[in-house]
């Protein structure tokens, strides 16, 4: 159930609908926007009628929810979320906001060199991975802690955010001093127990859509951390598998503006893996944000053919720089902008 309170509502009053909706046997969840106080009830609650609700002081509007996705719907926060940053970047604002870098971290100079580039690109964020899901056992795992130490010397060094791939819950706690948000890949869409742990976390998250996920599988997800109390998420459009082979997936571009119809939730576009060719990339980065998405995660390593992971879908430097120039240009024509370089090599 929601229940909006009306803009004049008291503290008092809101209060006292909690607790009745607690009475219940309601898990209440508390969002208050710009202009009104949003309460919503999830869980399996004794029998009650909706009208009892639209009659209490200070309700504006009461009603069942109908989808299977309570705190994830735009409902709960019509006006939409903004995951903020202290450094005074956000994510679900005007601005579209990029995350990129290589797949892995490989060397202290290459992830160095990395986050060098992409902040003369204008990028916000340094996306590596210091622990590498990889379908082969003999592929390269990633060089865990050590790289996590040195995405935070280089992230620190350029002023760059974090965000790298969390695989497990052990790792949560590991990650925590290094990270600015913990992004989880499409074969972990699914891991509940991991969701559960990162719901209890204070950090934001990136979920990443399943390759074989549909939208409400998708949103399903998402709720577990929502339910946790985790509010700073992030998902993010990756590509599904599709019968398709041409490209390593299928990238669901119109999945941005569902998900923008159908969530709160900042919604981000990753064209690497949602092509897996780097020829590809650009043009499937302007699509998601012509499409709506509020940023873009994208793989670029500074010599590509030596890459350890991923080479084929990693973007040169010089295909990462004219790719923001692009950008900076089509952002205006669909009301929002692309910030303009903030570091110089």
């Amino acid at each position: 159930m929601i229940v909006a309170m009306m803009e004049s509502a008291t503290e008092e009053q809101i209060q006292q609908v909690i607790e009745r909706m607690v009475e219940l046997g309601f898990d209440v969840h508390r969002t208050t926007g710009a202009i009104q106080t949003v309460l919503a009830g999830v869980g399996k609650p004794a029998q009650f009628e909706v009208q009892e609700f639209q009659v209490l002081a200070g309700v504006a509007e009461a009603y069942r929810i109908s989808s299977p996705y309570k705190l994830a719907g735009r409902g709960f926060r019509p006006e939409g979320t903004v995951v903020r940053f202290p450094n005074g970047v956000t994510v679900g604002g005007e601005e579209v906001v990029v995350m990129a870098g290589p797949c892995s971290v490989e060397s202290r100079e290459q992830i160095l060199l990395s986050a060098q580039q992409v902040a003369a690109g204008g990028a916000k964020f340094l996306r590596g991975g210091a622990f590498k899901p990889r379908s082969s056992p003999y592929s390269f795992q990633g060089m865990g802690l050590e790289g996590l130490k040195l995405l935070r010397e280089v992230g620190d060094s350029t002023g760059l955010l974090i965000i790298s791939e969390v695989m497990e819950i052990s790792q949560i706690e590991l990650m925590m001093p290094y990270v600015d948000v913990f992004q989880v890949g499409a074969r972990n869409m699914q891991n509940f127990n991991l969701l559960r742990e990162l719901g209890h976390v204070r950090k934001p998250v990136l979920l990443k859509r399943g390759i074989a996920a549909t939208i409400e599988e998708l949103l399903l997800s998402a709720e577990y951390i929502l339910a946790g109390g985790n509010y700073d998420l992030i998902l993010c459009e990756r590509g599904i598998r599709t019968f398709e082979t041409y490209t390593r997936n299928t990238m669901d571009i119109s999945a941005i503006p569902v998900l923008k119809k159908l969530t709160h939730l900042p919604v981000l576009g990753d064209p690497s893996h949602g092509v897996g060719r780097r020829d590809m990339v650009p043009a499937m980065a302007m699509a998601a944000v012509a499409a709506g998405a509020d940023g873009l995660l994208m793989e670029m390593h500074p010599n590509p053919d030596k890459a350890m992971s991923d080479g084929a879908q990693s973007l040169f430097p010089e295909q990462y720089e004219k790719l923001m120039d692009n950008l900076r240009a089509l952002a205006p024509v669909v009301g929002r902008s692309v910030a303009k370089p903030a570091y110089a090599i």
